[in-house]
């Protein structure tokens, strides 16, 4: 077994927080495509992120305690077993209905490295150096939604939208095999009353009787449904509104992961010197200016490419920042609940990405309006959601 600090570690970690982006990312320039095929529309099809996201923030809420209470190893092997029979299940798909039910499963599977990606980091570094590690994770987890819309596109174009999902079950079967030889546990005080339901209703509700801690889960909860309302509507948006041809798409998309990945590297940089809250504060402003800037445009009349990629580079710029800042600082809040701490975080940026998803779909116009308008909401909501509640006690460390 690996040291749980080494590299290697942490590469295997990092490599099963990619399924979630993988999952949502590869297939967006197939989706023209797959409305086809499905004999839907582009509401219908969109259904399939939405239920992911479902899936996934409830699943959140089973992993946590799990991990609690029988460590983090044995969830992560489970969780990458579902991923790779789910994605075999995606690529079999004949209808609508059976994509959607091993959308759901597959999300149940792939949520498993958000969720364990926080609690095995909270286990091996303290406060500081923790966010730290993430931010550099998260540099890294940014390539996936770098080359998954580029290579998706390709394999549509070329191969077939079902081939998307035979790379994901391959990658899922290598994961597997990775973590289940070489990943070692990290939870050195397993709880043996973690899934007691009266102790886990004590631990979820003492979680949103700390202000510190909403103000986090705020902070990442609206700025990652922002993300994802962009993720939702820009195939339709591109591809269909602009012109934008399904095998480049993935590189006007791949602007806003570099946004993402500098924010994430300046977060790795500076945060020891300036403290996690002062970096979410910073991160959630830039975002909310990125957005506003981004609905701006659309309102006033500006429907071209630049328009959307510049200021949602500057969106995914401020995400990086707040990202790994906040879900250190929230599972810092409750150390020996880490998987509890981590599972609500995720739970609630799934369910808040799932509503904005919906939302982007059902007002769905064929512009880019519907789509742009719930970013910056998005964008608003995390900085006014963590200022408000977090302004009282200004740490600055």
């Amino acid at each position: 077994m690996l040291r749980p600090t080494s590299v290697a570690a942490l590469a295997i970690l990092t490599a099963v927080t990619m399924f979630q982006p993988l999952s949502t990312d590869m297939y967006l320039p197939a989706m023209p495509q797959m409305t086809r095929f499905f004999a839907t529309d582009a509401a219908g099809l969109q259904l399939t992120l939405t239920v992911f996201f479902i899936a996934f923030a409830f699943a959140q809420l089973v992993y946590g305690p799990l991990s609690d209470r029988f460590g983090r190893r044995p969830v992560l092997i489970g969780g990458v077993t579902v991923f790779l029979l789910a994605s075999a299940a995606c690529s079999l798909a004949q209808s609508l209905e059976a994509l959607i039910a091993a959308r759901f499963a597959q999300a149940f599977g792939a949520c498993t490295g958000t969720v364990m990606l926080r609690a095995f980091v909270r286990d091996v570094f303290d406060r500081a150096h923790a966010a730290r590690t993430m931010a550099y994770i998260g540099m890294a987890t940014a390539l996936a939604p770098l080359i998954a819309p580029v290579l998706g596109g390709y394999l549509a174009v070329g191969l077939g939208w079902q081939w998307i999902f035979y790379v994901l079950t391959g990658l899922g079967a290598l994961v597997l095999l990775a973590v289940a030889t070489q990943l070692p546990e990290t939870n050195a005080h397993k709880d043996p009353a973690a899934l007691d339901p009266i102790r886990l209703i004590t631990a979820y509700l003492a979680l949103f009787r700390s202000p510190a801690y909403l103000g986090y889960l705020l902070a990442i909860g609206f700025g990652f449904s922002g993300l994802f309302a962009f993720i939702v509507g820009s195939p339709f948006v591109v591809i269909e509104f602009l012109g934008v041809a399904p095998e480049n798409f993935g590189y006007f998309f791949a602007i806003g992961v570099l946004g993402f990945i500098a924010g994430a590297m300046i977060a790795g940089r500076i945060t020891l010197r300036l403290g996690i809250d002062r970096m979410v504060l910073l991160g959630t402003a830039i975002a909310m200016t990125g957005g506003l800037l981004l609905a701006g445009l659309a309102l006033a009349g500006f429907a071209n490419l630049a328009a959307i990629v510049a200021p949602m580079a500057l969106y995914t710029f401020g995400h990086g920042i707040l990202l790994p800042n906040a879900g250190a600082g929230a599972v810092s809040v409750f150390p020996r609940t880490a998987g509890v701490a981590s599972a609500m975080i995720g739970f609630a940026q799934m369910m808040i990405s799932a509503a904005a998803s919906l939302l982007v779909g059902q007002f769905d116009d064929g512009t880019q309006v519907p789509m742009v308008v719930v970013v910056a909401l998005c964008g608003a909501g995390a900085f006014l959601g963590y200022f408000l509640l977090t302004w009282p006690r200004r740490e600055g460390t």
